[in-house]
Parts: C-alpha cells; sequence; structure tokens
C-alpha cells in the first residue's frame, strides 16, 4: 500500500477507533496518526495469533488495525489521564 492508502485506512480506522472510545484526545492529525500506527500494531497481532496481516482494504485488514488502533487509543488516553 502506498502513503495515501496508508493515510486513507489511518483515517478510517482512527474514526472507528473514536467512535468506539468517545472522549478521546488529539484532532484529526492524531487520529491518522493512532489509525496507522494501529494498523502496524495490528498487523504484528495478526501475524502473530495466524490470522492475517493488514495488507490491503479487506475486513481481516480494517478488524485488525482497528483492533490495533484501538489498543494505541486506550494507551494514549492513559498517558493523557483521560
Amino acid at each position: 500500500m502506498g502513503l495515501l492508502s496508508w493515510a486513507l485506512l489511518g483515517l478510517i480506522v482512527g474514526a472507528i477507533a473514536r467512535f468506539l472510545l468517545p472522549n478521546s484526545p488529539g484532532g484529526c492529525f492524531v487520529t491518522i496518526a493512532i489509525g496507522v500506527a494501529g494498523a502496524f500494531v495490528g498487523g504484528i497481532i495478526g501475524v502473530a495469533l495466524g490470522i492475517g496481516n493488514v495488507s490491503g482494504f479487506d475486513l481481516t485488514s480494517l478488524f485488525l488495525a482497528t483492533v490495533g488502533a484501538i489498543l494505541l487509543l486506550l494507551g494514549y488516553r492513559a498517558l493523557k489521564g483521560r
């Protein structure tokens, strides 16, 4: 996936994670960054569990990226004290 694809996936996944965890700190760029990093973390988790990896726009990739983004968002919220 290219840089634009990762940014789009990050925006989608970050928005889903923010929807599931409302009142999270940060703006649009933080949402994209958490989404892209969440896709990376979700890919690592998926490979470790043998589920798959984040390699494109499919349901497995979206699910793994969202799980990764939620984990990162929970960590970010803990660091920010919210």
